[in-house]
């Protein structure tokens, strides 16, 4: 079966590329071996993060690394193996963190950030799943004086650049949040973001959208990815078929060099992995907003399977062995504040999110492959950013010019 374009990989990226393909004229099939949104789009925070027009930069005091070195951090944990093999990626990451770096990386990871809830809102509008948006805005969490002055000089900086926000006292959370045991010394509340009660499910109504509009989904393996006698490019599907078409893009996740690797391209991902855990209500203890705890880095989560525990960073690699201590030990804090009942999932969610040393995503032709494209490397922000990737995407693939400078996302810079 023959179309204009191949998509292989479901989750947010891959879905919204195929929709703005598609909107442009061209038939596609999105291909992947589950479901749309089952993956790492599954099993994030939920969050379209609006506010987080600056990556996630590696810490570079020597408190952090220190406390790091011990592997007992609730925040980030890693693999001691795996962590090696990752040193020279990790060494770019701690150099591109540096304050000679880092400004020139955030400026042009804004352009993308600037425009996440605008591409969000057309697709949710479209898709009809403004239903599954749970809430304006978050809160980040401090329990220390210090952590809260430093949070509320971030906020004043991102409002320079247009980030809104509201700067509340111990008192304030106290008030807004009764469902939380504990003193804090205070918190921001971003209020731009949209918080969201089913991530994998928004994922889903897109893909609905998709098959509606005459789109293609097929189960099926992209590692059968090759080319044609004609110069094409063609993949199987589970049920047989043999799917053809003149240009694909590879939106695997941590996977997807893992693919381009067959055809002379890769790029030294960090795979940041993490884990998630639903809880029951506590009918006389309600969590009225999504929570970061600032000083400890999980996100609690009300969703519509119950508050949604989500970790920070363990550095490990995709197959790796599981090692959810992280979601115990945040667990074991998290419960000292928050309402949450017993576990409702028979076991931990774990994900991947593909992180690059320049900390920001990489999309665009493959260089030396004629007619393959890639959408991978967005990090924390897969969730946020995937409908604006597939804007940018597939204006660059029609031959029209993107609304803002793609030249820093390309894959070229690591070929």
């Amino acid at each position: 079966m023959k179309h204009d374009t191949l998509v292989l990989g479901a989750g947010m990226v891959g879905v919204a590329c195929a929709l703005h393909l598609q909107a442009r004229g061209q038939t596609v099939a999105l291909v992947d071996r589950r479901a749309p949104g089952l993956e790492t789009s599954h099993g994030n925070a939920g969050i379209i993060q609006r506010e987080a027009i600056a990556p996630y930069a590696l810490p570079r005091d020597l408190g952090f690394l220190l406390s790091g070195a011990t592997n007992q951090r609730v925040d980030v944990r890693y693999h001691a193996a795996d962590a090696a093999r990752m040193l020279g990626p990790l060494w770019a990451y701690h150099r591109n963190s540096a304050p000679d770096r880092y400004p020139q990386i955030s400026r042009e990871y804004e352009t993308l950030i600037a425009l996440s809830l605008e591409t969000h809102q057309q697709l949710m509008d479209e898709a009809d799943a403004n239903d599954l948006v749970a809430g304006q805005g978050y809160l980040m969490l401090c329990r220390t004086e210090r952590e809260l002055q430093r949070i509320f000089e971030v906020a004043d900086e991102r409002a320079l650049d247009g980030v809104n926000h509201l700067k509340l006292t111990g008192a304030d959370v106290a008030r807004d949040e009764p469902g939380l045991i504990g003193e804090f010394a205070g918190a921001v509340r971003w209020t731009d973001p949209l918080a969201i009660s089913s991530p994998g499910g928004l994922v889903q109504s897109y893909a609905r959208l998709f098959e509606q509009r005459g789109g293609a989904v097929h189960l099926g393996d992209a590692m059968t990815l090759r080319k044609t006698d004609a110069g094409g490019w063609q993949v199987d599907t589970a049920d047989g078929q043999s799917l053809e078409a003149s240009q694909v893009v590879v939106a695997l996740g941590p996977w997807t060099t893992q693919l381009t690797a067959r055809f002379g391209y890769t790029a030294p991902v960090i795979p940041k992995r993490g884990y998630h855990m639903h809880y029951a209500r506590l009918p006389d203890r309600p969590l009225n907003s999504t929570i970061i705890d600032a000083e400890n880095g999980y996100v609690i989560a009300p969703m519509k399977d119950g508050l949604r525990l989500t970790t920070g960073a363990e550095l490990a690699n995709v197959d790796s062995p599981r090692t959810p201590h992280q979601l115990d030990a945040a667990e074991k804090i998290a419960r000292q504040n928050f309402p949450l009942g017993e576990r409702v999932d028979p076991e931990p969610w774990m994900g991947t999110r593909p992180c690059m040393p320049d900390m920001k995503p990489v999309f665009g032709p493959v260089p030396g492959a004629l007619g393959l494209w890639c959408a991978f490397g967005h990090g924390h922000q897969g969730f946020t950013l995937g409908p604006v990737t597939g804007e940018l995407l597939a204006a660059m693939m029609t031959g029209d010019t993107p609304r803002v400078d793609v030249r820093p996302f390309s894959p070229a810079r690591f070929g």
